[in-house]
């Protein structure tokens, strides 16, 4: 059996090494593009959600102020902050006379926070360009002629940003992500639907290819009302993701971006507020099947914990065939590892920590699956979710 399982870990490694490898060549920056520089310089809004967001806020506003780009607004919607953000907010629109300041209206019972208030901000934009960015995001000068570029070409774009990460479980874990995305998702099949898949069911099929980032993306706003706005994923946790299904399933164009060098977050600051922050999407980007959500946990720690045991056991009992073989898939997995932490200016020794990563989602798992047998709904920035 432990050779049964080396393989299928081996042969799954090989096939999402293979993804690793083609996307690494195209995974592609938020660069400005001589070919698609506009001319006429399209009317951007800069959309900013904030509910309790008092310790970066004010970075996240200057930065997105200091665009380098003759036609824009920045538009921020205080969510109910009740941590010294409206404060903040009132002090900065007072000095700042170009920046546009709401007040967020009451949530309504059938809308989760962060749909409601990027509805409320799309509803008083101006801009032939959306683009919503989070609060803890941040930005060079020069990333609205470089949106506007790209969506010279592309109805909707979306960004990962370069997480910047500061204490052991930041490093540890918020990789992960990045991970799972270039070892699973073709990047190229977000923007283009694969063309061995028959006609007759491409539109259909070509959302399970969706993904995107919530922390950066942008619309040509009449893409943005075509798929209905944020209105139409007013219930939906991973909400982007749901946008990203959206574009798709309206055969509309969607292209996927790393922000390295340009756009720029820190998800969180401490282990308390990284794990409530995950427990709140991990089950739900799984549609909170929760069969399917185990099958994919146990599948993980064959996969990525299992050959260590494995290893582990072999030397023990000087079984070479599971030395050699546990060997090789081992050195998949942090080769792999270590090619996503170089890619995207990650600390390399953590690599050698990826299975202790996969033992830290796994026990969020747990965490989760709890949850939603109590029927508790987790909390988020002192909401329920």
């Amino acid at each position: 059996m432990t050779i049964i399982a080396l393989y299928i870990a081996l042969w799954f490694l090989i096939l999402t090494s293979l993804i690793l490898a083609y996307n690494m060549l195209w995974f592609k920056g938020l660069k400005a593009s001589p070919t698609l520089i506009a001319e006429t310089y399209p009317r951007v809004s800069i959309c900013i959600p904030a509910r309790n967001e008092a310790d970066v806020i004010e970075r996240c506003i200057t930065s997105a102020l200091k665009q380098d780009y003759p036609n824009f607004e920045v538009i921020v919607l205080d969510d109910d902050s009740d941590d010294g953000t409206t404060e903040i907010l009132e002090t900065l629109s007072s000095i700042i006379h170009n920046l546009g300041y709401i007040k967020g209206k009451t949530k309504p019972a059938d809308w989760l926070g962060k749909p409601w208030a990027c509805h409320q901000l799309s509803e008083v934009a101006t801009g032939s360009i959306l683009l919503f960015i989070d609060a803890d995001v941040w930005l060079e000068e020069d990333v609205l002629l470089k949106t506007v570029a790209q969506l010279q070409s592309a109805d909707a774009i979306t960004v990962w940003p370069e997480q910047h990460l500061g204490g052991f479980w930041e490093r540890l874990v918020v990789p992960n992500l990045y991970f799972v995305l270039t070892t699973l998702l073709p990047i190229q099949f977000v923007e283009e639907t694969p063309n061995w898949i028959p006609k007759s069911v491409r539109k259909k099929l070509s959302p399970l290819f969706a993904a995107a980032c919530g922390q950066f993306i942008a619309f040509n706003t009449i893409t943005y009302k075509g798929i209905g706005g944020h209105k139409s994923v007013k219930k939906q946790v991973v909400e982007d993701v749901e946008l990203a299904k959206n574009i798709k399933k309206h055969g509309a164009r969607l292209r996927m971006l790393h922000g390295l060098d340009s756009v720029y977050c820190r998800m969180y600051t401490n282990h308390h507020d990284l794990w409530n922050g995950f427990r709140k999407n991990f089950l739900a980007g799984f549609g909170y099947n929760l069969p399917l959500f185990i099958g994919a946990t146990v599948f993980h720690l064959l996969v990525f914990v299992f050959p260590f045991i494995a290893l582990y056991n072999g030397v023990l009992t000087s079984n070479y065939d599971v030395i050699t073989l546990s060997c090789l898939v081992v050195l998949l997995i942090l080769t792999q590892r270590f090619v996503v932490q170089y890619k995207f200016k990650w600390p390399a020794l953590f690599s050698l920590l990826h299975p202790v990563s996969v033992l830290w989602f796994q026990a969020l798992g747990l965490q989760c699956i709890f949850d939603r047998l109590i029927q508790k709904k987790p909390l988020w920035k002192g909401r329920e979710v």
